[in-house]
C-alpha cells in the first residue's frame, strides 16, 4: 500500500519521457477528501507511501522483490511469538499497581501499555490488537487524534471489544473504528480529564525540594556554628552558675555574663535562618526556571488540525508529528512514516540508529506469520529522530515512559559551575590563613592566661568564663575569616541572572554558560532568522528560460524584461502551473495548521513562503486535498551537505518523476535541460544552452546582491523504478543512492526569496564589536548572498574576508589559523565546517559562542564554549546540544546573554573586593585589639563579629549580585581565559580601603579617649562608649565602602543606577536600620551602650570619607599600583613561607598522629567486622587486604597572585 498525494492533473506535460518530448496525461485522477492531515504517511514495505485511507491503491511494478514477502521460506520468528496473550501482558511484581485503574473508560491500563517497551515486545502488540487494536481501545483516530474539546468519556470499553478491531480492516467507507458508544461526551469544562486522570499528563514529578528545616540544619550544619555553640552553651551555663549560683561581691552589680552567651546563641539562630531561607528561595528559583527548560512546543494532530502544543499537554491516545531533528516526548506505536530513523542510545543504550516500520505493516506480518524481532513500530521517548518524516500515536506519558522513569531515577542536584569552584578554593584558602591568625591568637591568649592563672584569684567559674571568653573570640574570628558566602555570590547572581535573562528571551539550560557568555570573544552566526526576521517572501523569480518577475515590472527599450507576479503566472501554460504547483506542494514538510488561533503554514519558512506563492499565485487548495492524489514513492528528506530535498512521484501513465529543490547554484550545475515556458496548455523542455546557463548563473548572482535567498527546482522523468544502474544507499538497502539519481536535471525555475534584516541587528553587531567581540556568519547561503546581508548588518567589513566552506575544509590547520583572524563570512558552509571553525577558535584561544537550529548542528554546538540554540527553528536536537536557547531566535538577544554574563562575573567580583577587604579589617582589628587588651578581650566581641558576619557575607551578596547590567558595560573588552579572579584594580581597592579603615579604627581604639578628652580609667562607661564608636564606625565604614565596590573601574560615579536596584536598597536599608537598632537597644548582649549625638557625628564622619578615599586610589594609575603590590607581595611572601613552614612543622606531627589513630580505629573496626562474619565468607577466611585512603595533605602554599591591568 502507498501514499496518496494530490495535485492538480497535468496536461501535455513531459511526465514519462526523458527525450524532451512533451507526453498527454489523464484527467482520471480525483482529490481524495479522507485524507491525513500529516504531509506522511507510511507504507508497508518501506519504500512506497499511501494515506491511511487507502484513497489511492496502486499496482506499481518494481524490479526489486518485497521485504518479508517470501513466504516459502523458514517463517522469521521474534521473541515472545509464543506466549498467550495473559504472559505477554503478565504484571511485573514492582507496578502490579499500574495495571488496576479504577472505573476505567478505556480498554487498557497504563501498566499493558507499558509492556511494549518495557523492553520492546511485539507479543505485548500482538496482545492489544496492533495499531487498530490501541486506536480502538485508546478511544482516539489515528487519522484526526483526538477531540479538541475532549472531557470526561461516557461509557467504556472492554479489552476484547479493543483487541478485536486488529483483527479486522477497514474500508474506505467504514471510516474509523468508532462507534456511537464511543463517541466522547462532554461533561466538564477542562480537557481530557478522563484521560489524565488514567494516563496522567506529560510531566514528570518535579525534584523533591529539600524542606526548609532540612536546609535549616544543612546551613547550621557547619563545624564552626556547632563549635561557636558549644562555647555559647557552655558560657551560658557558666554565667547562669554567676549569676544564681554565687554572691556577688557587696557593691558589685548582679553578674550579666550569661548576657554574652545568650546572645552568640541567638546570632547563630540568626545567620542559620537567613542562609537556610535564602536557599530556599534560590532552590524555588531553580525549579521554576528547570520547568521553564523542559517546556517546548510540539507539532500534534486534534480534530483534524495540525497544531502546535506544549509538551506537558501532551496525553495517551493523542496523534504527533515526526520530524528529523525532533526530540520524542512519549513513548508510542509509529503510525506512518517514511525512511524514520531513530537515535535510542539515550533510552536504549543502543548506538545504532534504528530503522521504524509503521504499526500497520507490523500488524500484517505479524498476521502472516512473517514478523521478525527486526520489525521495529516502537517510537521511545527521549530518543532522536536522524531522518525521516512520520506520525506515531502515543501510548505512554509521563512517569509511565521509559524516558521518565529513567529520568526520575536520575534526577541530580544542579553541578557547581567553574566559577562557583574557583570561588571555593579561595574561600578555602582564604579560611585557611584565617584559621591560622585565630589560631595564633588563641595560643597567644592561652598562654598569656595560664601565666596569669598564679595570681588569679578569682573563682573557677569566673576563670572557666574567662577561658571561654578567649575560645569564643578565636572562634568567632574564624567564622569571620572564612568567607562561605563566596560561593553563594555566585549562585546569588546566577539565580538572579538567569531570571532576568528568561525575561531578555534567554533561557539559559547550563548555568556555566551564563558566566561564560560574559568573557566571549568571537560569536559565529547563522544568518536565516538569527539576523533575519526569517518572514521569508518570493519577491522575484524566473520560470525555465524565457520568463521572468518581480514585484515591479521591467523594462528595456519600451520591452517587458521582467513581468509583474500577476502578468507572469496569467500568462502561464497551464502545463507549466501544474507541474510548478506539483513541485511546490508534494516536494515539502510544511503543512497547514493553527498558530494563535489563525490558519497558517507551519514548517520552514522557505517552503511556507513557496506555499504562499502557490496559494496566492497558482490557486491552490488545502495543502491536504493537493497531496492526496499524488503516489509518493520515496522521499530524500533535506541533506545539509547536498543542500537540497526531493521527492519521487508515480504518474498516472505508470513512469516516475522525482522533484527535487534546493540551493540554486548548486541545482543549476546539476540541469542540463530546462524547461521552455509556452503559451496555452503546453510546455516543452530544451536542453540548456552555454548562454542560457550563463543568463540563469547571472540572475543567481543579481538576487543574491539583492539579499534574496535562492532556491531552484528540478525534475527529472524516469521510465521505470528503480533505473537500471542505481545502488542502494549503506544505511538503507531499501533505499536509492540519490547522487546516483541526482544528475540530468530539468530546471523548473528559480525564485529569489526575501527575508529582511532584524532592524535591531547591525547596531547589536556594533555593540559586540565594541566590546571586544568578533561576530562571524556561518550560513548556507551561497557566497554573494552571504555577503550582501553581512555587509549590510556590519559583521563585513572592507578589511574582512569571506569564503566558502568546501574551500575551508581543504585547508591545512596552520593555514585556518591564518586565515580564521580576518574571516568574516563562511558562506555554503555544512554543519561540519561550523564544527572545524569552532574548533580552530577555541585552538587560537578564544571563548567561541556559536549559534545553531539543525540537528546536525549538535557537534558545534557542543564543542563551542557557549551554544546557542533556535528556541522557534531549532531542533530538539540543536536544543539538548546547547546551552542557551534563544526564545526568539534574535541576535540581539545574544548581546543581552553577553551582558547578563558580564554582570554576572561584576557581581562576583564585587562582592569578592568587598568580602575581602571586612575580612582583612575584622581579623586584624579584632587580633590585634585582644592582644594589646590587658583583659583580652577583643574590642570587636563575638556578637558584633557574627553581626559583621551576616552583613557581609548574606546582605552584600544580595545586594551586589542584583545590580542590573546597562550598555555600558560593553565599552571594555572581556577578560581573558587566564584572568585572575582578583584584579590589579581590585587589590588597589582592597588594600587600600583596608589601610584606611584600619587606621581609623585603631586611632579611636588606642588614641580616641587621648582625642576626645575621655577619662576612661575614672569611667568605664566611657571606655564602653569609645568601645561602640569603633564598633559603630566599623559597620558604617562597611556599608559606605559597599557603595564604592559598586564600580570595578577607576570611574567615580558609584551612584550610578542605584535608585534602580530596589534589593540594594531595600537591603542597606535593613543594614542601615539593624546598626541604628543594634547601638541603641544592643545594650549587654552586643557589650555596647547608646550613644549620644555628638558621638554618632563622630562615627559617621569617620566612616563617610571611605568614598572620598576610594576616588584618591582610583586617580592611583593601575601600573604604579602593580609595582607597588609586587614589592608588598614579595616582602610578604619573605615573611610568610618561614612561618608556614614553622606552623607545619608544629602540626604535621600531630596531624600524622591523628591519622595513625584513624587507621587503627579502622583496622579495629574491621576487625570486629570479621569477627563477627560467618565461617563460609571467603573474607573471613583468606583474609582481605585493607584499602586506606592517603592522609589528605593540608595546603601548605597560597595559590599565586596575578597582578593584572585593567583597560
Amino acid at each position: 500500500m502507498t501514499i496518496s498525494i494530490t495535485a492538480p492533473p497535468l496536461k501535455d506535460c513531459p511526465d514519462d519521457t526523458t527525450n524532451g518530448q512533451a507526453h498527454h496525461r489523464s484527467d482520471s485522477s480525483s482529490l481524495s477528501l479522507r485524507v491525513p492531515p500529516s504531509p506522511t504517511a507510511a507504507s508497508l514495505d518501506g519504500d512506497t507511501l499511501r494515506s491511511r485511507a487507502s484513497s489511492f491503491v496502486s499496482n506499481a511494478e518494481t524490479t526489486r522483490s518485497r521485504a518479508y514477502s517470501d513466504l516459502s521460506t523458514v517463517r522469521p520468528r521474534y521473541e515472545g511469538d509464543e506466549l498467550t496473550t495473559e504472559a505477554a501482558l503478565r504484571p511485573d511484581k514492582n507496578n502490579e499497581n499500574d495495571f488496576e485503574v479504577a472505573d476505567n473508560p478505556f480498554a487498557f491500563s497504563p501498566g499493558q501499555l507499558n509492556k511494549l517497551l518495557n523492553p520492546k515486545s511485539l507479543a505485548a502488540y500482538k496482545a492489544l490488537g496492533g495499531i487498530r487494536g490501541l486506536e480502538r481501545g485508546l478511544r482516539t483516530d489515528t487519522i484526526s487524534g483526538l477531540g479538541a474539546d475532549e472531557s470526561n468519556i461516557e461509557g467504556k470499553i472492554t479489552f476484547e471489544e479493543a483487541t478485536i478491531a486488529g483483527k479486522g480492516k477497514l474500508s474506505d467507507e467504514e471510516g474509523p473504528i468508532v462507534g456511537d458508544s464511543l463517541n466522547p461526551a462532554i461533561t466538564g469544562t477542562a480537557s481530557h480529564i478522563d484521560r489524565k486522570r488514567v494516563y496522567k499528563d506529560n510531566r514528570l514529578p518535579p525534584k523533591k525540594l529539600l524542606s526548609i528545616w532540612k536546609l535549616l540544619w544543612n546551613a547550621y550544619n557547619d563545624r564552626i556554628l556547632l563549635l561557636l555553640t558549644a562555647a555559647a552553651v557552655i558560657s551560658l551555663a557558666l554565667g547562669i552558675y554567676e549569676a544564681v549560683g554565687q554572691t556577688p561581691v557587696p557593691g558589685q552589680a548582679q553578674s550579666v555574663d550569661w548576657v554574652e552567651g545568650l546572645a552568640i546563641l541567638v546570632a547563630v539562630i540568626l545567620v542559620v535562618l537567613v542562609t537556610g531561607l535564602n536557599d530556599y528561595r534560590r532552590e524555588k528559583q531553580f525549579v521554576k526556571l528547570n520547568t521553564k527548560k523542559e517546556d517546548r512546543q510540539v507539532k500534534v494532530i486534534r480534530s483534524g488540525k495540525s497544531i502546535q502544543l506544549s509538551v506537558f499537554d501532551i496525553t495517551v491516545g493523542d496523534v504527533l508529528h515526526l520530524e528529523s531533528g525532533d526530540s520524542v516526548p512519549a513513548d508510542g506505536i509509529l503510525i506512518s512514516g517514511h525512511g524514520v530513523h531513530c537515535d535510542e542510545s539515550s533510552a536504549t543504550g543502543e548506538s545504532d540508529a534504528m530503522k521504524k516500520t509503521n504499526g500497520e505493516e507490523v500488524w500484517r506480518h505479524i498476521e502472516q506469520g512473517s514478523a521478525s524481532s527486526k520489525m521495529d513500530p516502537f517510537i521511545i521517548s527521549g530518543s532522536k529522530v536522524l531522518e525521516g518524516v512520520g506520525t506515531y500515536l502515543v501510548t505512554s506519558v509521563g512517569i509511565n515512559s521509559s524516558y521518565g522513569k529513567i529520568m526520575v531515577s536520575l534526577q541530580t542536584e544542579n553541578e557547581d559551575t567553574p566559577l562557583q569552584i574557583k570561588l571555593a578554593k579561595m574561600a578555602n584558602w582564604i579560611g585557611y590563613v584565617g584559621s591560622a591568625a585565630a589560631g595564633l591568637l588563641f595560643m597567644i591568649l592561652f598562654i598569656r592566661f595560664l601565666l596569669g592563672l598564679s595570681g588569679n584569684t578569682a573563682s573557677s567559674a569566673v576563670k572557666g568564663s574567662q577561658f571561654l571568653d578567649i575560645l569564643i573570640v578565636a572562634i568567632t574570628i574564624i567564622v569571620v575569616a572564612v568567607p562561605e558566602g563566596l560561593p553563594v555570590a555566585v549562585t546569588l547572581a546566577l539565580s538572579f541572572a538567569t531570571k532576568q535573562m528568561l525575561k531578555e528571551n534567554n533561557l539559559v539550560r547550563k548555568l556555566r554558560a551564563c558566566e561564560t557568555m560574559g568573557n566571549a570573544t568571537a560569536i559565529c552566526s547563522d544568518k536565516t532568522g538569527t539576523l533575519t526576521q526569517n518572514k521569508m517572501s518570493v519577491v522575484a523569480g524566473s520560470l525555465g528560460t524565457n520568463v521572468e518577475f518581480a514585484r515591479e515590472a521591467v523594462l528595456l527599450d519600451g520591452e517587458v524584461k521582467v513581468s509583474t507576479f500577476l502578468d507572469a503566472f496569467d500568462n502561464l501554460s497551464q502545463c507549466a502551473k501544474d507541474l510548478l504547483l506539483q513541485s511546490i506542494v508534494v516536494n515539502s514538510t510544511a503543512f497547514e495548521g493553527e498558530e494563535e488561533g489563525r490558519n497558517t503554514f507551519i514548517g520552514s519558512k522557505t517552503e511556507t513562503a513557496l506555499l504562499l506563492l502557490a496559494k496566492e499565485q497558482l490557486g491552490m487548495g488545502l495543502v491536504a486535498e493537493e497531496r492526496a492524489g499524488v503516489e509518493v514513492v520515496q522521499l530524500f528528506p533535506f541533506d545539509s551537505n547536498r543542500k537540497c530535498m526531493g521527492v519521487l512521484v508515480r504518474l498516472s501513465s505508470g513512469s516516475y518523476r522525482l522533484l527535487v529543490k534546493g540551493a540554486a547554484e548548486i541545482m543549476l550545475s546539476k540541469a542540463t535541460k530546462a524547461m521552455v515556458v509556452l503559451a496555452g496548455d503546453s510546455a516543452d523542455e530544451d536542453y540548456l544552452t552555454e548562454l542560457e546557463r550563463d543568463r540563469a548563473s547571472a540572475t543567481i548572482t543579481d538576487y543574491a546582491k539583492q539579499s534574496l535567498r535562492t532556491i531552484a527546482m528540478l525534475y527529472r522523468d524516469f521510465q521505470q523504478w528503480p533505473p537500471a544502474g542505481t545502488r542502494m544507499t549503506k544505511s538503507n538497502k531499501q533505499t536509492l543512492d540519490f547522487e546516483d539519481l541526482f544528475h540530468d536535471m530539468t530546471l523548473l525555475g528559480i525564485f529569489g526569496i526575501q527575508d529582511p534584516v532584524r532592524p535591531e541587528v547591525p547596531r547589536a553587531v556594533k555593540q559586540c564589536q565594541n566590546a571586544g567581540i568578533v561576530v562571524r556568519m556561518v550560513t548556507g547561503d551561497n557566497i554573494t548572498t552571504a555577503t550582501a546581508i553581512a555587509t549590510e548588518c556590519g559583521i563585513k567589513t572592507p578589511a574582512g574576508s569571506a569564503m566558502e566552506g568546501p574551500t575551508f575544509r581543504q585547508l591545512s590547520p596552520a593555514d585556518m589559523d591564518a586565515i580564521i583572524p580576518k574571516l568574516q563570512v563562511l558562506a555554503r558552509s555544512s554543519p561540519l565546517d561550523k564544527q572545524i571553525l569552532v574548533s580552530r577558535l577555541k585552538h587560537l584561544g578564544e571563548t567561541v559562542a556559536v549559534t545553531g537550529d539543525g540537528t546536525n548542528d549538535a557537534p558545534a554546538l557542543k564543542a563551542a564554549d557557549i551554544g546557542f540554540s533556535m528556541g522557534i527553528a531549532g531542533t530538539e536536537v540543536a536544543k539538548e546540544a546547547s546551552s542557551i536557547i534563544l526564545m526568539d531566535d534574535n541576535f540581539s538577544s545574544i548581546v543581552k546573554a553577553i551582558m547578563w554574563g558580564r554582570s554576572v562575573n561584576d557581581a562576583v567580583a564585587k562582592f569578592l573586593q568587598f568580602q575581602i577587604t571586612v575580612n582583612i579589617t575584622a581579623v586584624v582589628l579584632a587580633f590585634v585589639s585582644a592582644v594589646a587588651s590587658p583583659s583580652s578581650h577583643s574590642v570587636l566581641s563575638a556578637v558584633q563579629l557574627l553581626w559583621v558576619n551576616l552583613i557581609m557575607d548574606t546582605f552584600a551578596a544580595l545586594a551586589l549580585a542584583t545590580d542590573a547590567p546597562t550598555e555600558k558595560i560593553l565599552d571594555r573588552r572581556p577578560s581573558p581565559k587566564s584572568a585572575p579572579l582578583i584584579t590589579t584594580n581590585m587589590w588597589k581597592m582592597i588594600i587600600g580601603q583596608a589601610i584606611y579603615q584600619l587606621a581609623i579604627t585603631f586611632t579611636l581604639y588606642f588614641a580616641g579617649a587621648s582625642i576626645l578628652g575621655y577619662d576612661v580609667v575614672g569611667s568605664p562607661l566611657l571606655q564602653t562608649q569609645l568601645d561602640t564608636m569603633v564598633f559603630n564606625t566599623f559597620v558604617w565604614m562597611q556599608i559606605f565602602n559597599e557603595l564604592n565596590n559598586r564600580r570595578l573601574d577607576n570611574k567615580f560615579n558609584v551612584f550610578e543606577g542605584l535608585l534602580r536596584n530596589y534589593f540594594f536598597l531595600g537591603i542597606n536599608a535593613i543594614m542601615v536600620g539593624g546598626q541604628i537598632l543594634i547601638v541603641f537597644v544592643g545594650g549587654t548582649a552586643f557589650q555596647i551602650t547608646s550613644i549620644n549625638g555628638v558621638q554618632w557625628a563622630v562615627c559617621l564622619l569617620c566612616a563617610v570619607p571611605c568614598l572620598g578615599w576610594a576616588i584618591v586610589l582610583r586617580c592611583l594609575p593601575d601600573q604604579w599600583a602593580a609595582a607597588i603590590l609586587a614589592v608588598a607581595g614579595k616582602t610578604f611572601f619573605a615573611f610568610y613561607r618561614p612561618l608556614a613552614a614553622a606552623v607545619a612543622c608544629v602540626y604535621q606531627p600531630m596531624a600524622t598522629g591523628f591519622e595513625g589513630l584513624k587507621r587503627l580505629r579502622v583496622r579495629l573496626f574491621k576487625k570486629g567486622q570479621a569477627a563477627n562474619r560467618t565461617v563460609s565468607d571467603e573474607e573471613a577466611i583468606t583474609g582481605s587486604t585493607e584499602h586506606v585512603e592517603p592522609p589528605v595533605e593540608m595546603a601548605r602554599n597560597v595559590p599565586p597572585i596575578t597582578l593584572t591591568t585593567m583597560d
